[in-house]
């Protein structure tokens, strides 16, 4: 089984480009904060994350730096040649992407929710028709 589920914001605006029949492709950085971290290491993971499709024009058109997502998918191993050595690189590919900040706030609160299958982007009145806001706060979380 191959499964990654992560929470974290992104570390930059994402990246669109279009593959060779016109698709869209969107590459996106986020940040994943650690639970426990060892004295003096990393406090957070990061990670690059791919999207394909209709999720990657909605990713471009309504997420930009420090807003949260919630990514599900799959992790993918690559590698090229890079003056003349291999170079291994691991990558997730996502299969469904939450929206966690609400339009406009940069990722200082975790208020509502649109999945990035969304019609169009949540406003702080509007939520996505077959989609409900969230009631309670991260409270309930275990992270």
């Amino acid at each position: 089984m191959n499964l990654v589920v992560l929470v974290g914001n992104l570390t930059r605006d994402p990246e669109i480009k279009y593959s060779a029949n016109g698709n869209p492709i969107a590459h996106l950085n986020i940040a994943v904060n650690r639970a426990f971290t060892r004295e003096g290491g990393p406090d957070a993971d990061f990670f690059r994350v791919t999207v394909f499709g209709k999720q990657a024009e909605l990713v471009e058109r309504y997420l930009s730096k420090g807003r949260k997502v919630g990514i599900e998918g799959r992790i993918e191993n690559s590698n090229y040649e890079k003056e003349g050595k291999t170079v291994y690189q691991d990558s997730i590919i996502a299969n469904r992407i939450e929206f966690l900040s609400p339009k406009g706030d940069g990722g200082q609160s975790s208020g509502g929710s649109a999945p990035s299958n969304a019609p169009q982007a949540p406003g702080p009145e509007k939520t996505p028709e077959g989609f409900s806001a969230l009631e309670d706060e991260d409270d309930d979380l275990p992270f």
